[in-house]
């Protein structure tokens, strides 16, 4: 069975959870805190060098870091990663969108203020980090102005990457009134078949 490595209330973590609930795909879930430093231990370092979660195990002990690489993996021959060439280029190309220009401004946002407690001395940082995350959602919005997914006429990997961070931006500070399009795309990324929020997943994590 496949095993997951990572923190359900990661964005990047909670792209992998979703998928394999939406694809039906079995698997285990490992809790790792981050702030406990539990990504930095000798065992886990072993996993993923990088000391980041996720991290996808594979029978036969074979690991796979790096959130968007798993999702392509996972999808690759499902209806939710497109068989077309082009198609297929533009899945990657926003997941790209969202691990360059997206996540390093609405995530860190997210973080400083979610997990570290907007502590003073990150103010500076966390106001540097709003421009950028603000640009991001700025393209989401022109996209999404006249078109319902991000690839074609169908909700593919895609949309998971980007909506794991933008669902929760409000967290990092961000404001998504001002983004009619996007705040409607994730209505319909929240109402897909197999979709649970992270408190959701997170209460059935712990029921076992």
């Amino acid at each position: 069975m496949l095993k997951v490595y990572g923190d359900i209330y990661s964005g990047n973590c909670y792209k992998q959870k979703l998928l394999l609930t939406q694809l039906g795909i079995a698997h285990d879930w490992v809790h790792l805190d981050i702030l406990k430093k539990e990504t930095r231990t000798p065992e886990f370092l072993a996993r993923n060098p990088n000391g980041r979660v996720p991290v996808l195990e594979l029978p036969g002990g074979v690991f796979l870091a790096e959130s968007n690489a798993i999702l392509h993996y996972l999808a690759e021959g499902t209806p939710l990663l497109p068989a077309d060439r082009l198609d297929h280029a533009r899945v990657l190309q926003w997941m790209f969108f969202e691990q360059y220009s997206h996540e390093p401004y609405i995530a860190t946002s997210r973080y400083i203020i979610r997990y570290l407690g907007r502590p003073p001395e990150q103010e500076a940082r966390l106001q540097e980090r709003h421009p950028g995350g603000h640009a991001a959602l700025a393209v989401m919005e022109r996209h999404l102005a006249d078109r319902d997914w991000f690839v074609g006429e169908a909700y593919s990997i895609a949309d998971i990457a980007l909506y794991a961070y933008t669902h929760v931006a409000h967290e990092g500070g961000f404001d998504l009134a001002a983004y009619p399009a996007v705040r409607a795309w994730l209505a319909r990324t929240a109402a897909q078949p197999g979709y649970a929020s992270m408190d959701q997943f997170d209460a059935a994590i712990r029921a076992g």
